[in-house]
């Protein structure tokens, strides 16, 4: 069985946003927020592997795309706070980059199947 990159890279980000929220003294709310949203990314991925049709996995890449997006802004104001350090935040917003361009490209394709039919 082939590798599911998108599937291992959302685990991923989630697995390290939540061991990021977990070293976070302060902050409590900006880590409820990026917990959620970096396990949200994940958890709609995952879902999206078994879908109950092509709009349903179109909507669940959409709704992981838009809390991956969440999820970098998170991010981005534990920086600004000092609470991350540059090296940590650009590792993750890499991270969720990818996994961005990935869920982009596979809607593309989703909705050009859906425009054919």
């Amino acid at each position: 069985m082939a590798k599911n990159l998108l599937l291992e890279y959302s685990q991923e980000f989630a697995v390290e946003c939540e061991k990021l929220c977990k070293s976070i003294r302060n902050n409590a709310n900006t880590a409820f927020q990026l917990r959620k949203a970096s396990s949200s990314v994940f958890a709609n991925i995952s879902e999206a592997q078994y879908p109950q049709s092509l709009p349903d996995m179109l909507s669940k890449f959409k709704i992981a795309r838009k809390e991956c997006v969440e999820a970098e802004s998170w991010l981005k104001m534990l920086l600004n706070t000092e609470v991350v350090d540059e090296a940590t935040f650009k590792s993750l917003r890499n991270l969720a980059g990818r996994i961005q361009r990935m869920l982009s490209a596979s809607c593309k394709t989703i909705e050009k199947k859906m425009n054919e039919k």
